[in-house]
């Protein structure tokens, strides 16, 4: 038999507290039963759930593995009332959309503010992945819509062209390779390179690339933001490679410049992607119509 949400309730509170008296106080409940739900509780699951001592509770490993089971729950459990709630109150439910760093930087923004505008009956969720955690999400259902750069395996997802970004390099002015109005990565590689986390698709094209031409990654410093990327860059403590129109709203206010990288890979196609196989509302429905619209719009402007 599952634990009762009450019982599980108390515990993360407990674990939070150290104490199992203040939780049953701020679970408005008296000791003795609180003290009974944790037995029960550990009886249930056959293991011990708190060290107890004078000074109060603490975990044990079993009860560490329970807080993060326990927490996820209770936070899905209060998402589903929260969507439920929309549901009785005539509200349509929020559609989730989880987005990669360059296609944040460049063009989600402004593409879900005309959505929102277009459609003020619409809730979005956004949140800011790299792409391999935006596919893992779409796969668990964690989310609805992500635009991803892809790096890779996308088996499972249902992917469409968004737009495309062309990688840059992004260098201080009297840097060697200023000297040349466009690059090839190969020159790139022969110094050292402000990067980003290894995790990203960005990064992994890098590596791959370097290992095609057989020379190493000089990474000296990795990075969780374009920003900051951009900033040490500017520090004096390497080279960069960053998407175009990304680095150009960086670089605004910085001594550095750009040069285009001359690589037939570093343009790159963006992918707005929904689970293959999973029944999508209409609403998700008209998000992924409107970004996709969005994006063939953009490429008219750009045609001579």
């Amino acid at each position: 038999m599952l634990p009762d949400l009450d019982s599980l309730a108390l515990f993360v509170k407990a674990a939070e507290l150290h104490s199992l008296t203040r939780a049953a106080d701020a679970q408005s409940m008296g000791l003795a039963a609180a003290s009974r739900r944790i037995s029960l509780l550990e009886h249930r699951l056959k293991c011990t759930l708190f060290d107890r001592s004078h000074k109060g509770v603490t975990l044990t490993p079993a009860g560490k593995t329970l807080l993060h089971h326990a927490t996820q729950l209770l936070i899905q459990l209060n998402q589903m009332q929260v969507d439920l709630e929309e549901h009785e109150q005539g509200r349509r439910r929020a559609v989730r959309i989880q987005v990669n760093t360059s296609a944040m930087a460049q063009y989600v923004p402004s593409d879900l503010a005309s959505f929102t505008a277009a459609n003020p009956d619409i809730r979005l969720t956004v949140k800011e992945r790299w792409s391999k955690q935006i596919v893992e999400a779409l796969l668990l259902g964690e989310t609805d819509v992500g635009v991803i750069n892809p790096g890779g395996s996308i088996e499972g997802l249902e992917c469409h062209p968004y737009r495309s970004d062309h990688l840059t390099v992004v260098l201080p002015p009297h840097h060697p390779l200023a000297a040349f109005d466009e690059l090839w990565f190969d020159q790139v590689l022969d110094y050292p390179l402000v990067g980003l986390e290894h995790a990203t698709s960005l990064m992994d094209l890098l590596a791959a690339q370097a290992g095609l031409a057989q020379k190493a990654l000089k990474l000296r410093v990795e990075m969780q933001s374009f920003e900051a990327v951009s900033r040490m860059i500017e520090a004096g403590m390497g080279i960069g490679v960053l998407p175009k129109v990304a680095a150009q709203a960086y670089l605004h206010g910085m001594n550095l410049q750009t040069r285009a990288l001359k690589d037939e890979w570093a343009k790159r196609q963006m992918l707005v992607c929904t689970a293959r196989g999973r029944e999508k509302s209409e609403q998700v429905d008209r998000l992924m119509q409107a970004l996709l619209l969005a994006a063939q719009g953009a490429d008219k402007v750009r045609e001579p």
